[in-house]
Formats: structure tokens, sequence, C-alpha cells
């Protein structure tokens, strides 16, 4: 087992599994400390590296595109220090950090695990039910609906309908973008068959962001709903195969009504006493008709 304990948080490998535990320093993101442990598989490791610097150094993981829910739905976009995939490691912990990484990549090498994309989420998303306020709004999912709540600081036009309740089956997919300079972020649903280019301060299926603290734990709402989402790389259901419809001689007869097949015995027998039919031609004939039966 390869382990290393630091204030930023505590990685440990036991050949399978990598265990990322958020450490309870003040410098930890609140992002992190939400998130809470992460299990990451083996199979859902691209690579690992370490980069030195003069006081302090980072550990960095690359995971298979397609592989977690949350970098799918934040699409690259979380900083450094809320990316909870990247540790800081102290300059006295360095040969701890070579060790931890010498470690997985041998694992990696052994298993033959590849590195490229795959069509199916390989860590489960963030813990249902979940709620956070931020922005103009309260996003809550508990799985199968997003409930979104508006606040005193909401666009009136949008305020106005109440809130919105999506169901999981409505919801085409979700986006989450952070402010950037000037640019406002938001936590955005495309609802199906309903399209929307309205900005997200208007748009009633979006929560407008600021830039405050409590923004980037939008992308864990974002992340639990896109673990529930169809994979987007998950191949098309392959299209139904219809039947050719049977020619009329291999269609089966519709069935003989019970009452006309006691009536075609009764007159085979008074056929057959009279003497129109045979004992053998009678035989036959009622043979025929009580298959029928």
């Amino acid at each position: 087992m390869a382990e290393i304990l630091q204030r930023d948080g505590t990685w440990t490998f036991d050949g399978d599994t990598l265990r990322l535990t958020p450490g309870r320093d003040k410098s930890v993101s609140l992002l992190r400390k939400t998130l809470g442990e992460l299990s990451v598989p083996l199979g859902a490791l691209a690579g690992i590296s370490f980069e030195q610097g003069r006081k302090s150094g980072r550990l960095r993981l690359r995971l298979r595109d397609g592989s977690d829910p949350l970098l799918q739905a934040t699409g690259g976009r979380l900083t450094d220090t809320n990316d909870p995939y990247q540790l800081s490691v102290d300059a006295d912990r360095y040969g701890v950090a070579e060790y931890v990484v010498d470690e997985i990549r041998n694992a990696l090498l052994l298993d033959e695990v590849p590195t490229d994309a795959v069509d199916t989420y390989l860590l489960a998303g963030p813990a249902v039910p979940l709620s956070v306020s931020a922005g103009d709004g309260t996003a809550s999912f508990d799985g199968d609906h997003v409930r979104l709540e508006w606040n005193w600081k909401t666009e009136d036009a949008k305020a106005a309908a109440g809130a919105r309740t999506l169901s999981l089956t409505d919801i085409a997919s979700v986006e989450w973008q952070p402010s950037v300079g000037l640019e406002n972020g938001y936590l955005r649903f495309t609802v199906r068959n309903a399209p929307t280019k309205a900005p997200p301060k208007y748009d009633p299926n979006s929560v407008e962001l600021w830039g405050f603290k409590k923004d980037p734990l939008m992308a864990l709402v974002a992340a639990a709903v896109q673990a529930r989402l169809p994979h987007p790389s998950a191949p098309a259901p392959a299209p139904k195969q219809l039947t050719p419809s049977p020619s009329p001689q291999d269609r089966p007869a519709p069935e003989e009504d019970h009452d006309a097949l006691l009536r075609r015995l009764r007159e085979l027998g008074d056929l057959h006493r009279s003497g129109v039919l045979t004992d053998e031609e009678f035989t036959l004939a009622k043979q025929a008709v009580l298959k029928r039966l």
C-alpha cells in the first residue's frame, strides 16, 4: 500500500483503488470538503504525475475521458484549488510523492489499463439528496427531480413563473460554467423539446452565478445529475428489427367455431348412417374434424 498524508489531503492506494480524502486545513476548498472522499478505481486512471516546486509540489491525476461525471459536467473548468484530482505536497514529502507515483504507474502497467476514452461512468456522482444555494437561486436534486427556487436577487421575468421542478427524464443535458472576469457563470439544464438561447439571467432552467464562494458547489449538483443521465458516448440503441409479415399461406387459420365443428360431426354421422359415407371415409373425416377441436 502507498499513502501520502498532507494538510491538503490524503491519498491512499491499495493496488486496486486510489482513495482521495480532502484535508481539514482552511486552505482546502469548500467544494472538495463537501464532495468528501472519492474512490477512484485503477481502471479509471489514465496516468499520474508529480510536479516539483521550490516550496511545494503537486500530484496530478489524469482520468480516462468520460469516466467521471464531475469532469464531464464541468468540462475542465474547475480551478486547481477545486480540482479533487490534485494534491499539494510539501517539499519534505517529495520522496513519498514519487513513491506513490511509481506504485500507481506500475499497477497501470501490470494491469494493462488502457488510456482511451470510456462510454460509461466509472465513478459515482455526488450523493443525493443534494441542495445548493448560490447566485440567484437554489438547486436541489433528489435523484429523480431537479427543483429550482428563486431568491430576492432573481430577475422578475424569471421569478414570475415561480419555482421549477424538472423530471430527470425531461433533462437532455446539464452544464456548469464558473464566472470569469466580467462574465457571470451558470448552472444550466437543457430540457428536451424546449431549447432556449435566453441568457441564464432570464432562463427559468438556469441558475445565474456571480463568482461568490458557494458558486463551485453548483458543480456538484451538475455532476449528480450528469451521473444519472445517459453517457454522452454510449452507443446508440440498435434500431428495432421489423418482423416481416407472414405470407397468407403461412398465417395460422382463424380458430374455427366450436359449435360449428360439433355440427359438422353430427352431419358426418348422419351421412354415415344413411350410407353416403363408407366406414373408412367416415373415420377419416371424423378424425380431421376432431383435430380442429
